[in-house]
């Protein structure tokens, strides 16, 4: 919102030696974000005045082009003599006059200078060049009575003013008008406030106007209409009413359409003219019905959907409401009877409407953040008035206003409440005083409350701490001590935050690089992946409004956003990638959620209604992943490189699996998106937790990625389905008697895992023994059809003495003998 300092004050009586830089602190201070201060004009020096063009010769040059050699009177005793190449202008036409010495916008310094054959003293100027907007077509010819030669024509025309560029926030919707920010200042200055809302005498309800019928009172409150008649289409708009839209970043187009951005610029509430005589029966606010189409003001036929609320006649649809008109009832150079529309619609509706239509405009970006209910029947009386003032028009005299204005909720607070939530002590009289600047009637209410009905305009204020915030706002955040909250003695972060820390640390000092990214997926993400269309990981939310249309969904899986960073990275020329990311999925089950309870802000929520908000969500476990292509291990004087495999996607599950303390046994398995040989499912105990391995080729050419990626994908919530456990992580003990090792080659049938073998290992080898390894795998035919030899080593260890061969060859035979009886193992020799 851009506002002029001048319109400003004229609500708000600024002292006169108010800066527009103090005026932006100050409304900083109250909350508003002003970005920029403009000083229009500022760059204009030296005299620029009214000069009346006495005669003129037009004179053909060799270029093809012709100029106007012209007797100008500027207020001096003698005319000036200045060239001009613009022709929309005659003899006895005012017009504005640079004479030398001026500056104008851009640094451009106007001096006496020959050209075409004559010496040009000054410039008759045009729009553009005094920076009054882009039009360049031609001179500004002045209105005959508008003034005279000589008259400051910087004064004439209001080139210096200084704007304030606020970014209005959607809470402060009101904000979008002068009144809203006039009342503001005159706040933070404290100073006198004059509402331009605010009629005193004006009729507010009527039904002898034009006729007007509400179907939906829900989205359409309030309708005013008002009809002037005789309205002269061809005057022109004043130049301090084009000046002032245009200072406020709009483009003057007429004088109706003129008149009706300005009462919108200042008061807030969009205004809609419809020419009379091409409206056909009353007008009807309704919904859309399916297959109904319009053609709004920008030339574009519509297909409307049955949420849009329309403006309609027996025509048909007229407008779209709170969002743009209609051409068919368009104000045009012909219109003389104006039926003026003012109305208050609810916000969600014309939002969604905006947006569905790809619409915004300046009044549904007024009605979307809320717009004051109580503004439509006098915003209508704003436009008659300057309708009749400056177009010459007639008021009829019916008015019809359609509905009421919804009385806002009166809420009752503690007048104590803000200096105990804020931590600053605010009298009970400041508190008062305060939310009656804001426009709320205050009334005390027992010794220690009040009640606090909120003014029509400012809609956010829905409950008590919305009223705390306003306190602490219009005394300043400033004045808000920072105090850092003392933390319970013996508390810390949670077993379930430790683990995660010990996880994701020691993943990354495993080489990996954490890539968080985005959850959002799309059915393509799915599709790349190869996933069954009845995979539960296909069951994915919804969001109402995604940020893109093709990654609508929230993730039930950490590859696919893992992936594109990979991918990524390889496109930037970083061939070898580790990356990982731990953070949380989204499994909903099948069909629709519970409707979560709307929650109290007063007071904290009762046992019952968290649990109805937590039944409203869905499951959240939380995983970490990693992907990895290229080398593993880089190539120097040690040795060729690495490249990365399915066996490296494993060993990072391990890292994560002894970070948290746990055990992991890895057996085959087919899961997409893993090729189906090189695919291992991660099981804790009989839980699975997840999978890892090297991705399907069709995987990953669908995806554009190096071939032979792997990754891994780990559910941390599965490794304690009862919690973690508060216990401390205990370091492993470290014997300082030597080990003892035994080395036995199993035969075993093909079809059984090595990690099965492993397993039963050590079981049957006791306490004694500290670790097992395969170091061989051999086939051939002297093992016989179908058989595969396994070599281990076996290392033994007592924590207190030094093993003898007898106990180390018996831990080995219990071992073995385990082994036979779980995977038939036949030791090797034997």
């Amino acid at each position: 919102m851009r506002v002029p300092l001048s319109w400003l004050r004229e609500y708000a009586a600024l002292p006169g030696d108010v800066s527009p830089r103090d005026v932006a602190t100050r409304l900083i201070r109250a909350g508003l974000e002003v970005e920029t201060v403009h000083e229009a004009g500022a760059e204009l020096a030296g005299p620029l005045v009214v000069g009346r063009v006495l005669e003129f010769t037009d004179e053909p040059q060799k270029n093809g082009k012709t100029i106007r050699w012209c007797s100008v009177d500027v207020g001096e005793a003698e005319p000036r003599g200045i060239v001009c190449g613009a022709h929309n202008f005659a003899a006895g036409d005012l017009v504005v006059v640079s004479l030398p010495g001026a500056v104008l916008p851009g640094g451009f310094a106007i001096s006496a200078r020959k050209t075409y054959g004559h010496v040009s003293d000054g410039m008759i100027c045009s729009a553009r060049e005094l920076g009054l907007g882009d039009d360049h077509a031609g001179i500004i010819v002045l209105q005959p009575d508008e003034a005279a030669p000589g008259d400051d024509a910087i004064e004439l025309l209001r080139l210096r003013d200084d704007v304030l560029d606020i970014a209005v926030t959607p809470d402060r919707g009101y904000c979008l008008s002068v009144r809203g920010v006039a009342r503001e200042a005159a706040t933070a200055f404290g100073v006198p406030y004059s509402d331009p809302g605010v009629r005193p005498g004006l009729d507010m309800a009527g039904d002898d106007g034009y006729p007007v019928q509400v179907e939906d009172a829900q989205r359409c409150p309030v309708f005013a209409a008002r009809t002037v008649t005789g309205f002269d289409p061809s005057a022109p708009s004043p130049r301090w009413l084009q000046r002032r839209v245009q200072l406020a970043g709009m483009r003057p187009i007429s004088l109706a359409v003129d008149i009706t951005n300005y009462v919108m610029l200042e008061l807030g509430q969009p205004i809609h003219g419809y020419d009379r005589d091409a409206l056909r029966g009353p007008i009807v606010v309704r919904r859309a019905v399916a297959g109904e189409k319009i053609t709004t003001l920008d030339g574009v036929a519509r297909e409307l959907d049955t949420d849009d609320l329309l403006i309609t006649d027996d025509s048909g649809p007229i407008g779209l409401a709170g969002v743009m008109g209609g051409g068919s009832t368009e104000l045009s150079d012909a219109t003389t009877a104006i039926v003026v529309e003012a109305a208050h619609f609810e916000p969600t509706g014309i939002a969604r409407t905006a947006r569905r239509h790809k619409v915004p405009s300046e009044a549904s970006k007024r009605f979307e953040r809320g717009v004051d209910p109580a503004l439509p029947a006098v915003a209508a009386q704003r436009v008659v008035d300057l309708l009749v003032e400056l177009g010459g028009a007639t008021q009829e005299p019916g008015l019809t206003v359609a509905g009421s204005v919804p009385a806002p909720e009166v809420i009752e607070i503690p007048v104590g409440l803000p200096a105990r939530v804020v931590g600053v002590d605010y009298p009970a009289d400041e508190v008062t005083s305060l939310l009656t600047a804001v426009g709320a009637q205050v009334s005390p209410v027992g010794a220690d409350r009040i009640s606090v009905q909120p003014p029509t305009w400012r809609s956010d204020l829905t409950d008590p701490y919305d009223l705390v915030e306003e306190v602490a706002r219009l005394h300043g955040y400033d004045a808000v001590p920072s105090v850092l909250p003392v933390a319970p003695a013996g508390r810390g972060i949670t077993p379930a935050q430790r683990l995660r820390r010990r996880v994701e640390r020691a993943v990354a000092a495993a080489g990996f690089v954490e890539a968080p990214s985005y959850p959002f997926v799309g059915e393509a993400d799915f599709d790349a992946l190869g996933i069954p269309a009845d995979d539960a990981r296909r069951v994915a939310l919804r969001l109402a409004n995604p940020i893109s249309e093709e990654q609508p969904l929230l993730r039930t899986t950490l590859l696919p956003g893992l992936l594109a960073t990979l991918r990524r990275n390889v496109g930037r020329g970083a061939t070898d990638v580790a990356v990982y990311e731990a953070g949380l999925v989204y499994r909903p089950e099948p069909g629709p959620l519970p409707v979560p309870p709307r929650l109290p802000v007063d007071r904290r929520p009762t046992d019952d209604e968290l649990a109805a908000l937590l039944a409203a969500v869905p499951a959240q476990p939380r995983r970490v992943a990693v992907a990895l292509a290229g080398d593993r291990e880089p190539a120097g004087w040690w040795g060729p490189a690495r490249p990365a495999t399915w066996a490296d996607a494993v060993e990072a599950a391990r890292v994560v699996a002894r970070a948290a303390g746990v055990a992991l046994r890895v057996v085959n398995d087919e899961h997409a998106p893993w090729h189906p040989g090189r695919c291992a499912a991660l099981y804790v105990g009989d839980t699975l937790v997840g999978h890892a391995g090297e991705l399907h080729p069709r995987v990953v050419a669908a995806l554009g990625l190096p071939s032979r990626t792997s990754a891994m994908e780990l559910e941390l919530d599965r490794f304690f389905p009862g919690g973690v456990s508060d216990e401390p992580v205990r370091a492993p003990s470290v014997s300082t008697f030597p080990v003892a090792t035994q080395d036995v080659a199993l035969v075993v049938d093909l079809s059984v895992p090595a990690a099965d073998v492993e397993d039963a290992l050590r079981s049957g080898a006791g306490a004694l023994l500290e670790s097992v390894r395969l170091f061989d795998v051999f086939t051939g035919p002297q093992l016989g059809e179908g058989k595969k030899s396994l070599a281990y080593a076996l290392r033994f260890r007592a924590p207190d003495r030094t093993l003898t061969v007898e106990e180390t060859t018996a831990a080995r035979d219990a071992a073995v003998a385990a082994a036979a009886e779980r995977t038939g193992a036949v030791l090797r020799g034997a």
